[in-house]
């Protein structure tokens, strides 16, 4: 367990419990990681209780960690880097666990969108864990799809936050994605692209070039800003994507006061949240061959949480089962970071049964 990089001194606190155990320190543990544009969570689940109880729900949490940005589109690898080690020595202290009693560990990251995303993961990984810790690496998506199944990697996700991204799998492994290139690419249904479009909106209203919105005093309000041109500063002062995004609720709020402008971004962002789905399903056949099949299709992500009158989730599904009407929402009782340790325990489990019949 040679660790050539080294974030400060995380790991010091296993030289305290090596010195004085914790009682209750668990034996054996798995880690399952979501890491998001926004935050990185991570959680300590004890496999001894997977084994025993492998369809409970929830499974009982030893710790959960918190810490910034994993993504390293957006943060650059050297901070995403020392966000996942800290995360996961920071579950791993809370617990009273150490890294000896890790079994698999599971990161479901946004921005592995390619081997090479995660064969740079797993390179930081593997002078971190001792050699007998099984590591896996997936896009955030996997592990939110997990969140709602259960650890069964079958059906749909949508996941629509500050970024956005739908993503799929067969019973036989076939995979598809749709969306989740990053804002300048067009994740438009994402919270990103919808405040960004409102932004847009307030300035196009200011010079001329656009109708006058309600968006205006409600976004200027909310930042503490006395004109539009002080949004420009405010914009590219910082370019953190989720600092943008989080204005999502102002032009919900706006919409459901009348705002034709505000209304028309929420509109454009289902219909772009919708056809992503779309996409997946159509490649994948995932509705079966009749279009009538029925799949689960998980929801997942601050954009389509039911706490408005405008509900974006509501409407993403709606123009979903226009086109397949065996489509089956999920709203996950876990949160993604726990799908992904049902994935650590899943993958884990296959592994030894593989070396079985080998």
């Amino acid at each position: 367990m040679k660790n050539g990089y080294t974030n400060g001194d995380v790991w010091s606190f296993e030289r305290h419990h090596q010195a004085l155990p914790p009682p209750d320190a668990p034996s054996h543990v798995v880690l399952g990681l979501d890491g998001g544009t926004t935050s990185t969570v991570c959680v300590c689940i004890p496999l001894q209780h997977l084994h025993l109880h492998p369809h409970s729900d929830p499974p009982p949490l030893l710790a959960r960690a918190v810490a910034g940005c994993s993504n390293h589109n957006s943060v650059g690898e050297a901070a995403a880097r020392e966000t996942l080690e800290q995360v996961m020595a920071e579950a791993l202290s809370k617990s009273g666990s150490n890294r000896s009693a890790v079994q698999a560990v599971c990161l479901g990251v946004s921005g592995v969108n390619h081997p090479t995303d995660q064969e740079m993961i797993l390179s930081w990984l593997r002078p971190i864990f001792p050699s007998h810790v099984k590591l896996y690496v997936q896009n955030d998506s996997v592990a939110a799809l997990a969140s709602g199944t259960m650890g069964k990697l079958h059906g749909c996700v949508l996941i629509a936050g500050t970024g956005c991204i739908s993503y799929g799998i067969t019973e036989d492994g076939r995979e598809a994605r749709a969306a989740g290139a990053g804002p300048v690419l067009g994740d438009w249904g994402s919270g990103y692209g919808i405040a960004a479009q409102a932004l847009t909106a307030i300035i196009r209203a200011q010079d001329g070039r656009g109708p006058q919105t309600m968006l205006t005093n409600s976004i200027l309000n909310t930042l503490g800003l006395s004109s539009s041109d002080e949004l420009i500063g405010w914009t590219y002062a910082d370019r953190s994507w989720a600092r943008i995004a989080a204005l999502v609720p102002e032009v919900v709020s706006c919409a459901e006061a009348g705002d034709q402008i505000a209304n028309k971004i929420l509109v454009d962002a289902v219909q772009e949240l919708a056809l992503s789905v779309k996409a997946v399903v159509q490649r994948l056949c995932l509705c079966g061959e009749d279009g009538n099949g029925s799949f689960p299709i998980v929801m997942v992500g601050g954009v389509l949480e039911a706490n408005k009158r405008w509900d974006i989730g509501k409407e993403v599904i709606s123009c979903i089962h226009k086109s397949f009407p065996g489509a089956r929402p999920i709203r996950p009782k876990v949160e993604p970071a726990v799908g992904a340790a049902l994935l650590a325990w899943n993958f884990l489990t296959k592994e030894s049964k593989g070396n079985c019949y080998s």
